[in-house]
Formats: C-alpha cells, structure tokens, sequence
C-alpha cells in the first residue's frame, strides 16, 4: 500500500480526534523522512492534536515550521 499525503492526513486526523498528539507527531516525521508531501490539511490536523492535548509549545512550533515551509495557513489554521 502506497502512503500519500491523503492517507496520512486521515491518520493524523484520526489522532486529533483521539487526542493522540504524540502519534500525530510521529506521522509528520515518518512523512518528511518518506518525502510525502505536509500540507495544509496535514499540519492543522497536527495543531488540533497538540491543541487537544494541552500541547501549547508544540502547537506554536509546527505553525512556525509550517509558515517556515510555506505551507498555506488558512482559517482553520488559526481557529
């Protein structure tokens, strides 16, 4: 099975929702060192997880990674 971008961010989401932000983490990681591309959907599932999980630091440093990436922030990004 191929892992794209689609396939993690439906990982990283299921995390957000479960409130597993270290797991989240660790698919941002596997993904970058796969070459699959982080996208907007990717990172602000990441912060939401950090966000559930009461992981301020870690929520600011992946904004600042993604603005550092140019990823597109959008209002979900901020929300």
């Amino acid at each position: 099975v191929e892992l794209n971008t689609i396939k993690y961010n439906v990982a990283v989401s299921e995390c957000a929702k479960g409130g597993q932000w270290d797991r989240a983490l660790r698919f941002l990681v596997e993904m970058a060192s796969a070459r699959v591309e982080l996208n907007t959907i990717t990172f602000n599932a990441a912060v939401s997880s950090c966000e559930k999980g009461a992981r301020w630091a870690k929520a600011v440093g992946l904004l600042v990674e993604m603005a550092s990436a140019r990823v597109d922030m959008n209002t979900i990004t901020f929300n």
